[in-house]
């Protein structure tokens, strides 16, 4: 009986669904600090029961649990390496010549998956060597701010896109297997614990008049301002 009454405060209660995924209705008024927790565990232990999908239904009234339930934008591929293979990704792209980071990334999500953003921090970057055409390459981890939420994804490169709850992204098999993917999603989750911080852009002039970008951890300066 005791370990019963753990169980049920441990987990969100639910009801199982026709196309093998579950229905959460909250009707009680929750503390958002106390739903998070709650909404890790029960999405562990429904992934252990192989459940496909999660709806979460939230009155107005408990709107402030909203931003408890993170999600980000994934896609899957349709060429290259990741195509055919089921892992859900973040959106990655290309910087144009002479084009800032904090643009480029803002402009790939739009053209792949239709979302508009507003650029917030660079959260980590990867530098690595002999990669495209023997050059070496800079990856940077963005974060960006949605603007808009309707998906209209770019047919020719995204084979499918979606907003996932952060568990879900870093819990995929190919994130726990590759070290590099693996670690992107520890600072992606991070991040939406609140217990990371990026580097944000400053733009600066200079003697010239051309405007240049300096990135850095602004939450920790502030502390010194």
């Amino acid at each position: 009986m005791s370990q019963q009454r753990v169980q049920q405060v441990e987990l969100l209660s639910s009801e199982n669904d026709l196309y093998g995924g579950v229905v959460v209705n909250i009707e009680k008024p929750m503390d958002s600090e106390v739903f998070s927790p709650l909404l890790r565990a029960s999405m562990s232990h429904w992934r252990q029961q192989g459940k496909r999908a999660v709806w979460i239904k939230l009155p107005i009234e408990h709107v402030n649990l909203v931003e408890a339930a993170v999600k980000v934008l994934v896609v899957q591929e349709n060429s290259g390496y990741f195509k055919g293979t089921g892992v859900w990704k973040l959106p990655t792209g290309v910087v144009d010549e002479g084009e800032d980071i904090c643009t480029a990334a803002v402009r790939e999500v739009k053209e792949e998956t239709g979302i508009d953003t507003e650029f917030v921090e660079v959260l980590a970057f990867r530098q690595s060597h002999k990669s495209f055409f023997g050059k070496s390459d800079l990856l940077f981890i963005c974060m960006l701010k949605p603007r808009t939420f309707h998906i209209e994804q770019q047919n020719l490169e995204i084979e499918a896109a979606q907003w996932m709850p952060i568990e879900d992204y870093a819990n995929q098999p190919f994130n726990q297997k590759e070290e590099l993917f693996n670690y992107v999603a520890k600072i992606c989750l991070s991040k939406s614990e609140k217990n990371y911080a990026g580097f944000s852009p400053l733009a600066t002039t200079t003697d010239s008049g051309e405007t240049s970008y300096l990135y850095f951890n602004s939450q920790d300066m502030k502390r010194h301002i």
